[in-house]
């Protein structure tokens, strides 16, 4: 499957309309991101079950910035429009099969159970309704 491309246009409406999304925060000008695109590309045709999109953090600022994207290559994962993972670096193959994995075997409501927890525990918070009360576009 290729990956789709992700702009600040339609990144909303593709992370709701989709349950598992895996986003490569790339820029073409950058060597461990070029290095991470065939990995990246064989996981998605391993795994046609899943989104996988790339925001281009040239073309993108505002996306990236949105997400604080201060390193690339950066692969997040958002499962259920809950940010479940973040982490900057070009992974290898078996770690990103592992990861993906691992994602797919969380029980997404006992995540959002958590984060519930967290924002009420949290002082200063008011309840989750603040502007940083959810992750960017999520």
């Amino acid at each position: 499957m290729t990956t789709v491309e992700l702009t600040k246009e339609n990144f909303d409406q593709t992370v709701s309309e989709n349950p598992f999304v895996l986003i490569d925060f790339w820029a073409g000008w950058c060597r461990p991101c070029l290095q991470f695109a065939p990995v990246y590309e064989k996981a998605s045709e391993a795994h046609p079950d899943l989104l996988f999109a790339k925001v281009d953090t040239e073309a993108q600022q505002e996306l990236a910035g949105a997400f604080q994207i201060t390193s690339i290559p950066t692969l997040m994962i958002v499962r259920d429009q809950v940010a479940i993972f973040s982490q900057p670096g070009a992974l290898p193959e078996a770690t990103l099969t592992d990861l993906i994995a691992q994602a797919r075997a969380l029980d997404m409501d006992e995540v959002r159970a958590k984060i519930a927890a967290s924002q009420q525990d949290s002082p200063g918070r008011q309840g989750g309704d603040g502007p940083d009360s959810a992750a960017p576009g999520a």
